[in-house]
């Protein structure tokens, strides 16, 4: 059973799939006014999970990160890369893929919501009352330049993912 942490987390995973759905509703053209929702929402997202959970979650192991925080970051930093580029089926195809894989990480049993509501203890209506509270984030204008795509191959590959994979998966 889940608890209010685990429920607000994932809620917002929810939330944040509506808007990416919303944006990619027409193959043909971006909702760019979804799209851009969907960035500052995940923007805001990954910063309480960067902010808030990971360093409770070590704080409450004596200092020790999570065993999975390493992973989590690599695709926190994915995830945030792929937000600097205009918006393309690419990339969208990339987002849901990352997105997909790094929510198991996070949703599942023994996962980071359900580790930190554990962790948390006696500290787990403040840790939900930060995360409540966070603010809402800017984002800088988009960069499509070669420098960005080379830059992004090589932090999804650090974390994992293979961009140019995502290319061939949206000419099918």
């Amino acid at each position: 059973m889940t608890g209010a942490l685990h429920r607000f987390f994932t809620d917002d995973h929810r939330r944040l799939e509506e808007w990416l759905d919303r944006a990619a509703a027409d193959p043909d053209q971006i909702d760019t006014a979804s799209y851009e929702t969907f960035r500052r929402g995940l923007l805001k997202h990954i910063g309480m999970e960067e902010k808030i959970l990971l360093p409770a979650a070590q704080a409450a192991r004596g200092g020790d990160p999570l065993p999975t925080a390493e992973k989590l970051r690599l695709d926190h930093g994915a995830l945030a890369t792929l937000l600097v580029p205009h918006p393309s089926p690419q990339i969208i195809a990339a987002l849901r893929a990352v997105l997909a894989d790094h929510n198991l990480l996070e949703e599942s049993p023994g996962g980071l919501y359900e580790l930190c509501e554990a962790l948390a203890g006696e500290a787990l209506d403040d840790l939900l009352a930060k995360a409540r509270s966070a603010p809402e984030v800017s984002a800088m204008p988009h960069k499509s330049d070669p420098n960005v795509f080379a830059v992004l191959r090589r932090v999804l590959a650090r974390a994992g993912y293979d961009f140019d994979a995502y290319a061939e998966s949206t000419m099918r």
